[in-house]
């Protein structure tokens, strides 16, 4: 009896094979995902949830925080640089699962990322036939500001020093410098540093 794929599609013996390693690789994705959410997630201590989060593969660089209740999909695949501060309830999704992806998320030095940011490197094909899944990487550049609530969509770039809105939706690649906002965001301004050395304040502590 063939195997068919949920589209009633015939399947051969190596897209069973494959189609059986990528369920065995999701599920083992949705543990660790769920696992960080709710225990690490929640653990009031940055130097216990660093630990777990390396400890599942993510890089974070010395004097970098990632506060409570963050969501974070695919850790073995996101990179934080120095210095950087990410708030409470963040979403980071580094997932590169697919064959042939191109996903995962970097974060550089000195970033500021505040509360209930989400950050997303995998969406669904919307002119697919059966709404593929796509993974494209997310860069986030050194002394970038993202501000509360702001969603970031997959393949975005964002350059040095620039500012994010609050609430802002960005759907394509920010200039450096430059100041966006909106749904989609739009260049609104264009910030007036030209020399990046400054360090964030120190974590919030307890949370």
């Amino acid at each position: 009896m063939a195997i068919t794929d949920r589209h009633g599609r015939t399947l051969t013996t190596s897209q069973i094979w494959e189609k059986g390693i990528g369920r065995l690789r999701a599920l083992w994705l949705e543990l660790v995902t769920g696992l960080l959410w709710w225990i690490v997630g929640y653990l009031p201590f940055h130097s216990l949830r660093k630990f777990f989060y390396r400890l599942c593969g993510m890089k974070i660089g010395r004097g970098s925080t990632i506060h409570m209740m963050a969501r974070i999909y695919d850790p073995a695949h996101i990179s934080i640089g120095e210095g950087t501060l990410i708030g409470e309830r963040a979403t980071l999704d580094g997932r590169k699962q697919l064959p042939n992806s191109n996903g995962g998320l970097t974060i550089g030095n000195h970033v500021d990322i505040a509360s209930e940011v989400m950050i997303w490197s995998s969406e669904h094909d919307i002119h697919s036939e059966d709404m593929m899944p796509i993974e494209e990487k997310v860069v986030i550049e050194d002394y970038v500001f993202i501000g509360p609530r702001a969603i970031i969509l997959p393949g975005v770039t964002i350059g040095k020093g620039a500012v994010i809105a609050a609430g802002a939706v960005v759907t394509k690649d920010v200039p450096e410098n430059a100041i966006v906002g909106g749904v989609p965001a739009k260049e609104i301004d264009h910030r007036k540093l030209t020399n990046y050395n400054y360090r964030l304040g120190r974590p919030r502590l307890f949370q």
